[in-house]
């Protein structure tokens, strides 16, 4: 991604006000609605005594503190550093940019959800795809750090889920 290609990207947005004030709630409605139905998951799952409560609780947290670690030693840039860009989601980080953070959670969670209400964790997983869209238009993401962070989402959700 280049200045010029984020210019291309966001013009229409920038262009219409009321859509970058789109983005930006659906950016943070998307959000929200992924770390508040993780909690209502586990809750549902301590009511009904299920046995794979453990796995879906163990499983994103380790693989959250595990990507929050690797993000912290690469401490790549974010667009708005690197390409002098005006982003549309307003942040102050600086790098911790590879892999995004946002997408790899809703990834790993909507795992959680494919492996205990698998119509819940489809719907999970478009949920990440627009999110991944919302973090790239917003400026605050490369391509590449969304990518890297649903397939490493994916990745911890099948060892935790399936080889586990």
């Amino acid at each position: 991604m280049t200045a010029q290609d984020y210019e291309v990207w966001t013009r229409p947005l920038r262009r219409h006000p009321s859509l970058t004030k789109a983005l930006l709630c659906i950016n943070k409605v998307l959000t929200l609605l992924v770390y508040l139905t993780y909690p209502l998951l586990l809750l549902t799952l301590l009511l009904q005594k299920d046995a794979r409560l453990a796995t879906v609780f163990l499983t994103p947290a380790i693989s959250f503190v595990l990507v929050s670690v690797f993000r912290d030693r690469v401490n790549m840039p974010r667009p708005y550093e690197q390409l002098d860009i005006r982003p549309l989601i307003h942040k102050d980080t600086r790098g911790h940019s590879f892999p995004s953070r946002h997408v790899f959670s809703s990834a790993v969670i909507s795992c959680a959800f494919l492996y205990t209400v698998p119509c819940l964790g489809a719907i999970g997983l478009l949920i990440t795809v627009w999110l991944a869209v919302m973090r790239v238009l917003g400026g605050v993401h490369f391509p590449r750090d969304v990518i890297a962070g649903f397939c490493i989402g994916l990745l911890s959700g099948w060892v935790g889920f399936v080889l586990l």
